[in-house]
């Protein structure tokens, strides 16, 4: 059914009651940008525009947007189960998911707790961390590792390990104590438009080295960072350095944590990062893919090693006392069901990887561009980083979100004065000239 348009003027009072996540309120609600349908590769402007999706909604929507196989089984389930417990309680498509989800992770990744989203799923795997080491009689393991330009979702646990400066400065009073960062991998002097992963940069993973020799490896439960770095800019690791992060952490007795919020299902053309890369960590976070959006959920991964020692640490009663009332909640289980049949019915993990040497050349062509000095890509991703306005960093980029949006009938996304790309996994070759020539004009038009 197509939706009734109805253009919400500047400043309308409908607007007044929300209070909007990550948004510069007062300067949206005076010029409102609203989606009121979606369907494949566009949404639909509340003014009747169609407009082209280049970021999969925020890095979720990998299989395009209103999948009729992912409706009905979410109509389905809403019909017949609407809520069930998971305290203590359990309802098959939870369990279902779990096992589909074991069929796609790496090798070993025996067990996934669910929750409900990113957040949710790094505060879960810091917390497994804790109960692990405490389960082998390592109790003094409590201090973590992230990475500066990390980002690990919104609760305390995930801004703590995270390293965006500005998701910190209001709550710095109270972040998690026992955290440090290694250095971030963004090498703009030696890795300027790099193709896949920059080759220089290696060394940076010795970061986790001087974090063993200040702190003393044996108090360091988990290393958590993101395999590319999404919400920072597109950061992709340099060649070596997921090899040398793990080596430094076996020596050590660290875990490794890999972020794949927005690397999992099928943004690199593999099903994770971690196989991508060839790099296994300890424990994987999800989310946003794992429902292609449709209903929130996020999920963590573990090793069985590690479920087995936490779960055989208790003689009997629960063992690990953390969840969410939400967790693998039935319509967010049936979604995640429906989404994974449709990946594997289409095939789009691997027309991930077919498409991305078209991708990698269009993303390029903006090379030279007006404001551009930097493009970096791998697999369905990739960043375009703009020379900052004198006085004024991460404006010409917003504003040529903006324009891209009003003018041009294109979603991107920005950060700082980053441009960032990730479009469903289902866009054509056609598409992609279109949304590169659309962010291309929505740039050049900056002053």
């Amino acid at each position: 059914m197509t939706p009734a348009m109805t253009t919400i003027a500047p400043h309308d009072p409908a607007l007044d009651a929300l209070w909007m996540p990550f948004t510069a309120n007062k300067a949206f609600k005076a010029r409102p940008r609203m989606l009121v349908g979606a369907k494949d590769m566009h949404y639909t402007s509340d003014d009747g525009r169609q407009i082209l999706d280049g970021t999969a909604g925020l890095w979720c929507v990998n299989a395009g947007h209103c999948r009729p196989p992912i409706i009905e089984a979410i109509t389905k389930a809403a019909q017949t189960l609407d809520f069930a417990p998971g305290f203590q309680m359990g309802h098959p498509a939870s369990f279902a998911l779990a096992q589909a989800l074991k069929g796609i992770l790496p090798a070993g990744f025996d067990q996934v707790f669910f929750s409900n989203s990113g957040s949710e799923a790094v505060d879960s795997a810091l917390k497994i961390a804790l109960a692990y080491h405490i389960a082998r009689g390592q109790p003094q393991r409590t201090r973590f590792i992230g990475r500066e330009r990390g980002y690990h979702g919104v609760g305390f646990g995930g801004i703590s390990v995270g390293g965006i400066a500005t998701n910190k400065t209001t709550f710095k009073a109270q972040l998690l104590p026992q955290v440090d960062h290694i250095p971030h991998t963004h090498d703009p002097a030696r890795n300027a438009y790099s193709k896949g992963m920059p080759a220089h940069g290696a060394e940076l993973a010795d970061g986790l080295e001087a974090m063993v020799a200040k702190y003393g490896g044996e108090t360091i439960a988990a290393v958590i960072v993101e395999p590319v770095a999404g919400s920072t800019g597109v950061l992709i690791p340099p060649v070596g350095y997921l090899e040398r992060l793990r080596r430094i952490c076996d020596a050590h007795g660290i875990l490794l944590i890999y972020d794949e919020v927005i690397t999992g299902f099928g943004r690199l053309g593999s099903a994770f990062a971690a196989q991508h890369f060839g790099v296994m960590p300890d424990m994987i976070t999800l989310a946003k893919g794992i429902t292609n959006a449709a209903v929130p959920m996020g999920a963590t991964a573990v090793k069985g090693s590690i479920y087995d020692a936490v779960v055989q640490a208790t003689e009997k009663g629960i063992e690990f006392f953390h969840g969410y009332t939400y967790s693998g909640h039935p319509l967010a289980a049936a979604a995640g069901l429906a989404t994974l049949k449709l990946y594997a019915d289409e095939g789009l993990f691997a027309r991930a990887a077919a498409m991305a040497p078209a991708w990698e050349a269009a993303v390029h062509s903006l090379r030279g561009a007006r404001h551009v000095i930097d493009v970096r890509n791998i697999g369905l991703v990739a960043g375009i980083e703009l020379e900052p306005r004198a006085g004024a960093p991460a404006m010409r980029a917003f504003d040529a979100f903006v324009s891209a949006f009003f003018d041009e009938g294109v979603l991107i996304r920005t950060t700082g004065d980053i441009v960032a790309l990730s479009p469903p996994l289902i866009i054509s070759e056609a598409q992609i000239g279109e949304l590169i020539g659309k962010v291309r004009r929505a740039v050049e038009r900056q002053m």
